[in-house]
């Protein structure tokens, strides 16, 4: 319940930095006054909204980082099963390799025995059921064609 609450009020916070941000004047927005777009500045009063609509967003961008960092920390400590696996590979048991002797340090290890060779043309059964396969006396070679 708690990260919902946080989650609710991180995109509130974030949504309110937008506005705050895009309603604050450019450090280019002083050359256009002298062409008549001064009058704006005295909705918020005589200094301007810079004053009000800085500290606020200053104030906002604590509170933001604040709660990612919590965020952060409660996603990486907060309450879960000490059995519980991290990740998708955390459920998969380690299998452990047949011991092998060690090589001498500096050399390398032996690679492990192949398995045995199938015959050419023999196709596994749990790949392809048998009504899939032709029988050898239907199989015809294919002939390249002759060109005069």
């Amino acid at each position: 319940m708690l990260m919902l609450i946080l989650n609710v009020v991180y995109v509130l916070v974030a949504l309110a930095m937008i506005a705050l941000i895009l309603m604050q004047r450019g450090s280019g927005a002083a050359a256009g006054s002298g062409f008549g777009a001064g009058a704006s500045g005295t909705v918020f009063g005589a200094r301007g909204a810079s004053n009000f609509l800085s500290k606020s967003t200053k104030w906002l961008a604590v509170v933001f980082f604040g709660i990612s960092l919590f965020m952060a920390w409660y996603a990486s400590h907060g309450s879960r099963p000490a059995d519980q696996g991290v990740g998708l590979m955390g459920a998969v048991e380690a299998v452990a390799p047949a011991a092998a002797p060690a090589a001498p340090a500096g050399e390398l290890q032996p690679l492990p025995a192949a398995p045995a060779a199938a015959a050419v043309g023999d196709v596994p059964q749990a790949t392809a059921p048998a009504e899939n396969i032709p029988a050898k006396s239907e199989e015809k070679p294919v002939e390249p064609a002759q060109k005069d």
